[in-house]
């Protein structure tokens, strides 16, 4: 599995406004469903699932970057999102620190192994420092896309 291929068009979102969490979940949620990845009527229904995962536990797993994911019997096609923060979001992440990067991971319910896999490719890149830096200093879409190019052909080795 490739990031490129769970991050459709339309999924990247640079300078998230909010500074706080869940407004933060928000602004993203709204991203998707204003390009058609989300149907507006799953828009309330998703985003109260992410927000309720979070609740339970932070995805802010450290080092600048937050991984919020859900599964939904309503998602029919895994997709990824990725927002960045100039300023930094307070996810309550593990090292106390604020989140310049999200991957939000919405999956088919159906489908755990998929999603296990999609987690897997993307903590493995962000486990890259290389990966986290370049991904915090994207000024555009294009340079994300160049970026999970880069990751997926192995090119941020080293």
């Amino acid at each position: 599995m490739k990031l490129s291929e769970i991050v459709p068009q339309g999924a990247i979102h640079i300078g998230l406004a909010s500074t706080e969490r869940d407004d933060a979940i928000t602004e993203i949620v709204d991203s998707l469903v204003a390009s058609k990845i989300i149907k507006p009527e799953l828009r309330q229904e998703v985003l109260d699932a992410v927000l309720e995962r979070e609740r339970r536990g932070s995805t802010g797993f450290g080092k600048g970057v937050a991984v919020p994911h859900v599964k939904h019997p309503q998602i029919k096609k895994m997709a990824a999102a990725i927002a960045t923060s100039e300023h930094g979001v307070d996810f309550n992440a593990l090292d106390k620190q604020p989140v310049y990067s999200i991957f939000l991971l919405l999956s088919p319910a159906g489908n755990p192994e998929e999603h296990l896999q999609a987690m897997e490719v993307i903590f493995k890149n962000l486990s890259l420092d290389r990966f986290r830096r370049f991904l915090r200093q994207a000024a555009t879409v294009e340079d994300v896309r160049t970026l999970l190019d880069d990751a997926d052909n192995q090119r941020l080795v080293g």
